[in-house]
């Protein structure tokens, strides 16, 4: 038995924090499943000056971990590229486009990026921890966001792209997955992967990027982008909080992208008729097919969400009773 024991090794799960006893002489960064829950979990495994200790999450590029910077002792996130796609030059050049973006960028609402390195030839990028959950996640847990979380998180994100815009980026792929709680419930914008400059109007021939779920009419019909491309985003990003429903349904996606340039917006309040009608006339306009009838700033759209807001509160609030922003209900 103290052999079997001196073989195994204790690694705490990301997920649910379970202690799992795991082989001593596993890979580094192989990951086994959570006894209890089944995420995947690692041995600690030290990259330059961080260690990785808990899988966060996992896509088609990479793996984000849970980590420590054992130099200036805090927690961090890494994100390390899959070996395979640092021989990939298009998925290179979208891990660079992140990496400078997010170090240019300096707002509370958008992830820092601390530093970008390499390891034994897989790319890797270090930046702030945001590792509560995703709005798509909340969306999938609770179907609909209440009203006031989703006007927080539009608030925020409507800061965030505006100061995006100001250093000259278009974010591009605005969507539920893109937005990531703290640890303080606050609202963090991700992946400038497909960012790029506001002054390309046009895309190349054959490229159209963003989710079909939320891309504005404009990118469609490569009329050009601009900043309304990403409002429009936005719109439907909140749009789906609030109602548990992307903008436009349909079989599939040819059909849900025709939508969002033929088919008339179902407005909010009619699929869920106990928001205000503030958020309502705020989410459509921002949704508007034509670039032209959208909020003319990010300012705008920010006042109109912050107005609803207020008279969300205003009709809700009891004297005594403390005022239920992003926070509070974060924490319920």
């Amino acid at each position: 038995m103290s052999d079997t024991r001196k073989q195994l090794r204790r690694a705490v799960c990301g997920a649910c924090m379970a202690n799992n006893w795991i082989p001593g002489d596993l890979a580094p960064l192989e990951t086994v499943p959570c006894s209890k829950c089944h995420h995947p979990v690692i041995l600690p495994t030290k990259i330059h000056q961080f260690e990785l200790r808990e899988v966060v999450a996992s896509g088609g590029m990479g793996t984000v971990y849970r980590s420590m910077d054992v130099n200036l002792e805090r927690i961090v996130a890494v994100k390390l590229m899959k070996r395979e796609i640092a021989e990939d030059k298009e998925a290179m050049a979208s891990f660079y486009r992140e990496a400078r973006a997010g170090a240019a960028l300096n707002h509370q609402n958008i992830i820092h990026i601390y530093t970008f390195d390499e390891f034994e030839g897989r790319p890797f990028l270090v930046m702030e921890l945001a590792d509560h959950g995703s709005l798509d996640s909340l969306i999938e847990k609770n179907r609909t966001v209440e009203e006031v979380q989703v006007l927080d998180v539009g608030i925020a994100m409507c800061s965030a792209l505006e100061s995006a815009l100001k250093r000259n980026f278009l974010h591009r792929d605005i969507k539920p997955g893109n937005i990531l709680f703290n640890a303080e419930g606050e609202p963090k914008l991700v992946d400038f992967g497909l960012a790029r400059e506001a002054e390309i109007t046009h895309e190349a021939e054959g490229s159209v990027w963003g989710t079909p779920y939320y891309i504005a009419p404009e990118k469609v019909k490569r009329e050009g982008e601009t900043f309304h491309s990403d409002m429009y985003s936005l719109g439907g990003t909140l749009y789906h909080a609030l109602t548990g429903h992307v903008p436009f349904e349909a079989e599939d996606i040819e059909a849900i992208i025709k939508a969002h340039i033929e088919t008339p917006l179902t407005p909010p309040i009619s699929v869920r008729p106990d928001i205000t009608q503030q958020t309502n006339d705020a989410l459509v306009q921002a949704m508007a097919k034509s670039p032209q009838e959208r909020f003319e700033t990010y300012f705008e759209f920010r006042m109109a969400l912050e107005s609803a807001r207020t008279a969300l509160l205003f009709s809700i609030h009891r004297p005594g009773e403390p005022e239920k922003g992003f926070k509070s209900w974060f924490r319920r």
